[in-house]
C-alpha cells in the first residue's frame, strides 16, 4: 500500500517529516496545530502514519503500536520516499519522536536534524528506565521540546540529565505531555504551543543557515 501523506507548507527553512504518537493519528488536533503553525514559520511539514494506525483508520479498530523494528523500517521507508529534500528534518510527537531519534542515532544520509515534541524519556511512573542510551550516537543537531510536568519526563528529570552538547531542550512552562499548562499556572496552551513552534523554527533556521 502506498503511503498517504499530509503535506502542509512550502518549506523555506526545510522539510520536517513529523510522525504521530502512539494513540492518535497524523490529523490529531496537536498534529494539525503544529503542522500549520510550523508551516506558517517556514517549514514544509510532511505527516504520515505507521502501519497499525493506517489499519485503524481503515477499519476503526484500536490496536497497539507495532513493535519498534517495524516502526523504524516504516519511518525509514518514508525518508526514502520523501528523499532529496534539503534540509530534511525528522521528528515526531512522543513515540514518533523516539523512533526518529533511534533513526538519527544510525546517522542516516540526507537528514540534517532531529525534532522531538514531548520525548517519552520513560514510561509514566517508571523514571528508573530512561530511554536515552542511544543519545550519544546522535551526531546531528537535535531539539527536544518538553513540558515541565510531562509524566514521561519533566523538569526534575531534565535537571538530572547530562545530554550531549548537540541536543538542545526547550522547556514549556508547566506543560504536560501535550505541552499544555494548568490554568492556575498563569500560562495558556496557546502560549506554550506558539513558544514551542518558535523554538522549532529557530532551531531549523539555525541548522539551515
Amino acid at each position: 500500500m502506498k503511503d498517504e501523506f499530509l503535506i502542509t507548507g512550502e518549506g523555506s527553512l526545510g522539510t520536517l517529516l513529523l510522525a504521530h504518537g502512539a494513540g492518535a493519528g497524523m490529523d490529531s488536533p496537536f498534529m494539525d496545530a503544529f503542522a500549520h503553525g510550523l508551516a506558517a514559520r517556514g517549514l514544509k511539514v510532511v505527516r504520515f502514519e505507521f502501519p497499525y494506525m493506517a489499519k485503524r483508520r481503515e477499519d476503526g479498530k484500536k490496536r497497539p503500536p507495532d513493535r519498534a523494528p517495524k516502526l523504524l523500517e516504516h519511518f525509514q521507508s518514508v525518508i526514502d520516499q520523501v528523499g532529496g529534500e534539503d534540509p530534511l528534518f525528522i521528528g515526531g510527537k512522543s513515540m514518533g519522536g523516539r523512533m526518529a531519534s533511534l533513526i538519527a542515532a544510525e546517522k542516516p544520509a540526507g537528514v540534517a536534524g532531529l525534532i522531538c515534541l514531548g520525548y517519552p524519556f520513560h514510561a509514566p511512573g517508571k523514571p528508573e528506565k530512561v530511554r536515552t542510551e542511544h543519545f550519544p550516537d546522535i551526531a546531528m543537531p537535535a531539539l527536544i521540546v518538553q513540558g515541565e510536568r510531562d509524566p514521561f519526563g519533566g523538569a526534575a528529570l531534565l535537571d538530572s540529565l547530562s545530554l550531549p552538547g548537540n541536543i538542545r531542550v526547550a522547556r514549556m512552562p508547566d506543560g504536560d505531555h501535550d505541552l499544555k499548562p494548568r490554568k492556575k499556572s498563569g500560562f495558556t496552551t496557546e502560549e506554550n504551543w506558539q513558544k514551542a513552534m518558535d523554538a522549532v523554527a529557530g532551531f531549523a533556521g539555525g541548522v539551515s543557515a
